[in-house]
């Protein structure tokens, strides 16, 4: 089957396959819709970013992570998210596990899993768990689309929805990435926006294995029907004497 035939049939399923991201995000940077590699055992990674809304919501989110092999590759990261909405401010913690199932790779399917939840910093209170499957169809080396499926229950309102996303990656020089990503959740809410489709599109800077630095532009990231601009950073701990990502997996 030729490139084309390949990149019809995944546009199918991805217009028809209902797939997804969480309000705890961090799937890959500041993006909502995970991939379903992970990174070698050994390695860490600190994720940061800030983002701004045309209503005045800002938030500014720590995410460090690393891979560990107790039994299997499992990827382990503690999201810290400094937030203000309407006015008020919180700060949330959000731990989650991820392991791949299925590596990824050119014309085939890969899969992998997360769950994880959120709490309030200050009060201790649970306010969110989450399980999440990623699914990743490589079309080339340069691009790929990710879809994810999954659950989400919010404490605060003693709801659940069914979470949902499809996201886009091109390398399109040495240096530069776009993505594109649509995402939300289904269920039941009072305020309209909260189950209204999310999107976020932006172009990542990757001068070299290490460090990485995005620009996005997002609507309704958080379910509150504003514009967003979020600036954001990766730094990278490959393990010692270990080849570069991409000379390792020969692809982005």
């Amino acid at each position: 089957m030729g490139w084309a035939a390949h990149t019809g049939r995944t546009a199918a399923i991805a217009t028809l396959v209902a797939l997804a991201a969480q309000d705890a995000r961090a799937a890959n940077g500041a993006y909502a819709v995970d991939a379903a590699d992970i990174s070698e055992v050994g390695s860490c990674k600190v994720e940061s970013w800030m983002s701004a809304a045309s209503n005045t919501d800002f938030s500014a989110v720590a995410n460090p992570s690393c891979v560990v092999d107790p039994f299997r590759p499992i990827e382990l990261s503690l999201q810290t998210i400094r937030a203000r909405s309407d006015g008020d401010w919180s700060t949330t913690l959000a731990p989650k596990a991820k392991t791949n199932f299925i590596p990824t790779g050119i014309g085939r399917w890969g899969l992998s899993a997360y769950g994880g939840g959120s709490f309030d910093a200050a009060t201790g209170e649970t306010l969110t768990a989450f399980a999440v499957i990623p699914a990743t169809f490589r079309l080339s080396e340069t691009m790929r689309i990710n879809l994810n499926g999954g659950w989400l229950w919010d404490r605060t309102v003693d709801r659940h929805y069914l979470t949902y996303g499809v996201g886009f990656d091109w390398k399109f020089t040495d240096t530069l990435q776009w993505t594109i990503e649509a995402y939300g959740q289904a269920g039941a809410s009072e305020i309209a926006s909260v189950v209204q489709p999310r999107l976020q599109t932006g172009v990542r800077y990757r001068p070299n294995e290490i460090f990485s630095v995005d620009v996005i532009y997002g609507h309704n990231i958080t379910g509150e029907n504003a514009n967003w601009i979020t600036l954001g950073t990766t730094i990278r701990f490959p393990v010692p004497g270990a080849q570069p990502e991409h000379h390792r997996t020969g692809h982005l």
